[in-house]
């Protein structure tokens, strides 16, 4: 429990407006810089005086939107309750404090479901109380942390959520043994992976699969046009690329980062406001993650295909005992077609300058 937070004592019309704030919130854009946030604005007997949530960077934050609908609505929100899904900042970006357009507005309640992790934008909740408005944390806090998605754990480790993605044979090949890898899994799963795409950042491959696979990583409907939002592509490593690689061809924008270092992949990803990464191959950059303990979700896709030879879908984790396995818990199992997703979890990561063992 953080210094912030209280025993939750929060009305059950406030846990209704706490669960629509949840809803409106997800109409906000599920990917970049900026969390999902939804706020309904409450009067003592209630009543929705008026709701909002955040659009994007750059846009209103969600309590200000609910400010101006209630506004529009020709209400007044003095001594009204704000329910809101995220604690509301304190801090002035790209746009101002919302605990002081609180405050301005005459608020005398704030139910909160989930604490600000982020250290610059914190504190809305303490300055609303030193003002005298009574604050309340917690509220369904389980559905908060859920909406937030990669947004939360990679403000609370300080840089991008890193799933893993492999899409390999029953016995665990991402190619044959001449090098052929179109398709091993079925169309279905394929889908679904385009749809994984267009909800992350952005895309990390090694030069080697960059060069051998030559990927265009983009983010394709069903009928195989770019969707509307397409992820950063990423390329780690220290070869060129040549000028007629698909990568230079339609799609996000294209990011060359030399260097086999994952920590630094990441830190130069964070300094262009990624939140979550998308980790697509090949063997060594996907064990280079794990080894370095930076994979946060294993995303498998596993066809009932037997290849017998071929590339292994991972690396050389210096594992040389059972009991140095990395092992995952299993988050679930999705039917795709013919094959299986599994999302799972690592346990814990390898230390690959130490024989202790970090959990």
């Amino acid at each position: 429990m953080t210094s912030i937070e209280s025993v939750v004592r929060a009305a059950p019309a406030e846990l209704d407006a706490m669960r629509h704030a949840l809803e409106i919130a997800r109409r906000g854009p599920a990917k970049g810089p900026n969390p999902r946030v939804g706020c309904v604005l409450l009067s003592a007997a209630g009543d929705v005086l008026g709701e909002g949530w955040h659009r994007g960077a750059g846009t209103p934050h969600a309590e200000v939107a609910a400010l101006a609908d209630a506004a529009g609505r020709g209400t007044s929100t003095r001594g009204a309750t704000a329910v809101v899904t995220l604690e509301p900042c304190n801090h002035t970006g790209r746009t101002g404090p919302c605990s002081e357009a609180l405050l301005a507005a005459g608020v005398a309640r704030v139910v909160v479901s989930v604490p600000d992790p982020n250290p610059v934008a914190a504190g809305g909740a303490q300055r609303l109380r030193s003002a005298g408005v009574e604050v309340e944390v917690g509220a369904l806090a389980d559905e908060g942390r859920a909406l937030l998605g990669a947004w939360l754990p990679s403000v609370e480790r300080g840089r991008p959520f890193v799933t893993l993605k492999l899409a390999t044979s029953l016995d665990g090949r991402v190619a044959a043994a001449d090098g052929s890898s179109r398709w091993i899994t079925s169309e279905v799963s394929r889908h679904h992976a385009h749809d994984l795409r267009a909800e992350v950042d952005a895309i990390v491959v090694g030069t080697g699969t960059a060069l051998v696979d030559d990927p265009s990583l983009t983010a394709r409907n069903a009928a195989g046009e770019l969707q509307r939002q397409q992820p950063l592509r990423v390329v780690v490593g220290h070869r060129d690329l040549p000028p007629h690689a698909r990568l230079h061809g339609p799609g996000g924008e294209l990011v060359h980062v030399r260097t086999h270092d994952p920590a630094r992949v990441l830190t130069e990803l964070a300094a262009r406001e990624v939140r979550h990464v998308l980790v697509e191959g090949g063997p060594t950059l996907a064990a280079a993650f794990l080894a370095a303990g930076l994979v946060d979700e294993v995303h498998a896709y596993v066809a009932p295909v037997l290849l017998g030879a071929g590339r292994p879908a991972m690396a050389d984790l210096g594992v040389t005992t059972i009991g140095d396995a990395v092992r995952l818990t299993t988050r679930s199992v999705i039917p795709l077609g013919p094959d299986v997703l599994v999302v799972a979890t690592p346990d814990r990561h390898i230390d690959p300058h130490s024989t202790t063992e970090e959990h």
